[in-house]
């Protein structure tokens, strides 16, 4: 809800994490992250500073989105120059910075893997800084993003893929952790996963996924790349149940190598394709295309070292970036590898080559990594931004280039690329020029082709023969509805309160006083609320009232809400949960959260004449201020 300062986090253990949300690393450090958060919630303040690699990754409202898409629950800066990575001297993402609760910067590391570490040095930390009184352990609460989201039926879908045959379209809508299937006119045929995070099987209805991509269809099982699960799932579409194929639940480490499918941990599968029996990974973790081989008990390496670069050769020492998306037109299989901004074709005999059929390969060790723009033209000289989705038909290849929000074609045999679809800026509109925004998954079926439009929250449908761009409709669906566990304040204390008797009139007016420390305002900018659930039957109380969080009218020093009654005489006994944030100046975006609940006895009687109940808030602990003494890095 606005800047935050560093004396604003004296007395917190702060951990800036430098990222830029193209890195594959730097999603595999969010999981950490959220630990760290979830462990040392009171004590802890995660800052995430987004430190650019693509152009499109500088634009604060794509940003935004990737915030969302990786649900992020910390603040973000938008480091677009590199100000502040310069200033601390990181020198490669991800990179994390341990700041300690008097301003010590005490520990900066690089990569992923971190996390024992991590939660050692802040764990040391929060026992001197409690045991000197310099920790500030008051709880706090940021104005963030995900607050101000509107549901839509669809949330980032990731992938798709069609069966024109059976005339059905399997959507991985990636941020409601299930699998659409529709018809390809877009009826709604079914939904597979419960929309939770997870990785259980079972039902339809009770499995879970978490953040699926790439499908693939062999008969009437569907493969499901569970990527921030580390799985690879199937679906019986007939039996219409899910079970895992491969992978442990837990990210493998560097230098895996492959093994039998239930013991051998895989990293960030991205897309799948199935040809001639064999189910192809794009393992976007280790920067390699992984196989299986159907029927067997084994997964595998199929192509890439593991070094992050665009070489090629031989399959097992050619190099990949973070592979993506994939296509096959039967004969080679064909490779977005993200990263190094180039598209790969790949021999589909394992003791063939990988080469690179347009974009940057073979430059000088990391120079192919940012070799990367919007050019159409042949070969080496075409350039991407980071691309994600692919489809094969005609000779052609359609690649969603989605940080230049385009789709492009490529002529396999000219190796000509050109632009097919989209201005090369943001946008959703239709006419007169399509635009799209980060476009990711592609799929063609009866001359159609079907585009996730990732950030619009929507699917596309293109005729390859004219261009003329519509919307899939899907009626009937809706965002699954799941338990936002944020929400829940169990663990403050209860306050008991006197009975309360009010007139039976048509409302009552709630004033909770408030009482902050010195120098602190409440922040008009976040959401204050109350919620009221009845211990007992009642009839007093306005039914849909009743435990739903509602907003609190905000006043200098107090807090108030009018509660809707019938009108009718009785009893029952209320609690009352009332959340607000509080901040230095009451301009911070640093909130701190305070949480109190009251046990409160109700009569409603006619005749009485009180028509308010007033309480009054206890004092929220918090560290003084200093402004003599700023908290800086030092």
């Amino acid at each position: 809800s606005g800047p935050i300062e560093l004396k604003d986090l004296r007395g917190k253990i702060v951990l800036i994490d430098f990222w830029t949300y193209c890195c594959i690393n730097c999603i595999h450090v969010l999981p950490d992250l959220k630990y760290l958060e979830e462990k040392y919630p009171n004590e802890l303040v995660v800052i995430g500073c987004h430190s650019a690699k693509f152009d499109n990754e500088k634009e604060t409202a794509n940003i935004r989105d990737a915030i969302l898409r990786y649900e992020i629950k910390h603040p973000v800066i938008n480091d677009a120059n590199m100000r502040i990575w310069r200033r601390i001297g990181v020198r490669s993402w991800p990179s994390l910075l341990v700041i300690d609760a008097e301003g010590q910067a005490c520990l900066l590391l690089s990569g992923e893997g971190h996390r024992d570490t991590l939660d050692t040095v802040v764990g040391a930390l929060v026992k001197y800084h409690r045991a000197t009184g310099t920790l500030d352990e008051s709880p706090m609460r940021f104005d963030l993003e995900r607050n101000d989201v509107k549901p839509t039926a669809l949330r980032f879908p990731g992938k798709v893929l069609a069966d024109a045959e059976n005339d059905r379209l399997f959507i991985s809508d990636s941020n409601h952790n299930r699998i659409v299937i529709t018809r390809l006119d877009g009826e709604l045929l079914d939904v597979i996963g419960s929309g939770e995070i997870g990785k259980a099987n079972g039902s339809y209805s009770d499995a879970s996924f978490d953040h699926p991509q790439g499908m693939a269809l062999v008969g009437q099982t569907l493969f499901v790349a569970d990527t921030e699960n580390h799985l690879i799932r199937t679906v019986d579409l007939e039996q219409k149940t899910v079970a895992t194929l491969a992978g442990t639940g837990k990210q493998a480490r560097w230098g895996n190598r492959g093994g039998a499918l239930k013991t051998s941990a895989i990293s960030s599968p991205w897309d799948l394709l199935h040809a001639d029996g064999v189910l192809y990974i794009a393992m976007a973790g280790p920067h390699q295309i992984w196989s299986h081989q159907l029927g067997s008990n084994s997964i595998e390496v199929f192509s890439g070292s593991g070094r992050e670069d665009v070489l090629n050769g031989p399959h097992a020492a050619a190099a990949l970036a973070q592979p993506s998306g994939l296509a096959s037109d039967g004969q080679y299989l064909y490779v977005c590898d993200s990263e190094g901004s180039s598209i790969r074709q790949l021999d589909l005999d394992p003791d063939g080559k990988t080469e690179t059929i347009v974009g940057p390969s073979e430059m000088p060790r990391g120079q192919t990594l940012f070799a990367f723009g919007d050019v159409d033209a042949v070969g080496d000289e075409a350039r991407f931004q980071h691309p994600l989705g692919i489809a094969a038909v005609d000779g052609k290849l359609y690649v969603a280039d989605s940080y230049n929000h385009k789709l492009r074609e490529v002529d396999v045999k000219t190796r000509k690329v050109t632009t097919w679809l989209g201005d090369g800026e943001p946008g959703d509109q239709l006419q007169p020029t399509a635009r799209l925004s980060e476009p990711a998954g592609l799929a063609v079926a009866n001359g159609q082709l079907f585009i996730a439009d990732t950030n619009n929250h929507r699917i596309l449908v293109a005729d390859l023969k004219t261009k003329a761009v519509k919307p899939l409709e899907i009626p009937n669906l809706s965002a699954p509805k799941v338990v936002d566990s944020a929400s829940d304040d169990a663990d403050t204390p209860v306050e008991k309160v006197p009975e309360q008797t009010v007139a039976a009139n048509r409302s009552v007016t709630l004033k909770f006083d408030l009482n902050l420390p010195e120098g602190y305002k409440v922040n008009k900018a976040f959401p204050a609320r109350v919620k009221i659930t009845a211990k007992s039957d009642q009839k007093v109380i306005v039914s849909d009232q009743l435990q739903k969080r509602q907003p609190l009218d905000i006043e200098e020093g107090e807090l108030s809400y009018v509660l809707p009654l019938t009108g009718q005489d009785g009893s029952t006994t209320i609690e009352l949960s009332v959340n607000y944030g509080y901040c230095r100046g009451g301009e911070s975006g640093l909130c701190k959260l305070h949480s109190v609940r009251w046990t409160v006895p109700l009569t409603v009687a006619k005749g009485a004449k009180e028509n308010n109940i007033k309480l009054a808030m206890p004092i929220p602990q918090t560290a003084p201020i200093d402004d003599a003494n700023p908290f800086e890095i030092k």
